[in-house]
């Protein structure tokens, strides 16, 4: 039950110009929290794989923690963080939309189930 991984995977769709400026302001601002906050980056992913400065770009960041004890801590430390509301609404000028989702592999399902 220790290596079960539970994903925490954000999609942000900027706003045309914008995502290279998001993903720098990501690393350099919200990853090191995240970090804090027991989170593992896994990868930053931007789509189309270009820099457009005429049509947005979807930007998917994918975290990792260690199972669902660390899943509740990470998501209760955020949930009691004024400042990462704050960042997310300085991000405004740059997303047009944004969503986070959780997934685990399949195989990690039934364990996770029984935590």
């Amino acid at each position: 039950m220790a290596d079960e991984k539970i994903f925490v995977v954000d999609r942000v769709v900027t706003k045309p110009g914008c995502a290279r400026t998001f993903v720098d302001r990501y690393v350099a601002e919200y990853v090191p929290g995240g970090r804090g906050r027991g989170m593992t980056l896994d990868r930053i992913l931007v789509s189309p794989p270009l820099w457009s400065d005429d049509e947005a770009n979807i930007v998917t960041i994918t975290w990792s923690v260690d199972g669902v004890t660390s899943w509740w801590n990470m998501t209760r430390q955020g949930r009691r963080d004024p400042e990462l509301g704050r960042w997310w609404s300085d991000m405004n000028e740059y997303i047009t939309e944004r969503s986070r989702t959780m997934a685990a592999q399949a195989a990690d399902i039934e364990g996770l189930a029984d935590a």
